[in-house]
């Protein structure tokens, strides 16, 4: 979970994906997040989280949907929203915490 907080903990957004290897709407998105990412550059931390892998960390947060996305601002959940998205609707949900 120390390891969380400095992830969140960014002078600029972070967008969380979290997901899992065999969840077919998680693996769906793998490129709306890659373009994401892409088109932010610094502006913007992206991570995804494999919820297989980070069990604790995915019941201390209460990840139940699939894929679920957080944005933090300062080390604070600012937007929290499970499912599918597009990119340029993920792009502009993190702009406006810039």
């Amino acid at each position: 979970m120390s390891k969380f907080g400095e992830l969140i903990d960014a002078q600029v957004p972070v967008l969380i994906d979290f997901f899992t290897e065999w969840h077919e709407q998680s693996i769906t998105m793998n490129e709306t997040i890659r373009h994401v990412a892409a088109a932010l550059g610094d502006k913007a931390k992206v991570i995804k989280i494999d919820v297989d892998k980070n069990k604790e960390l995915a019941e201390a947060l209460r990840i139940k949907g699939l894929p679920t996305f957080m944005i933090y601002k300062d080390g604070q959940m600012v937007w929290r929203q499970s499912g599918e998205f597009d990119a340029n609707t993920l792009i502009s949900l993190i702009q406006e915490q810039a």
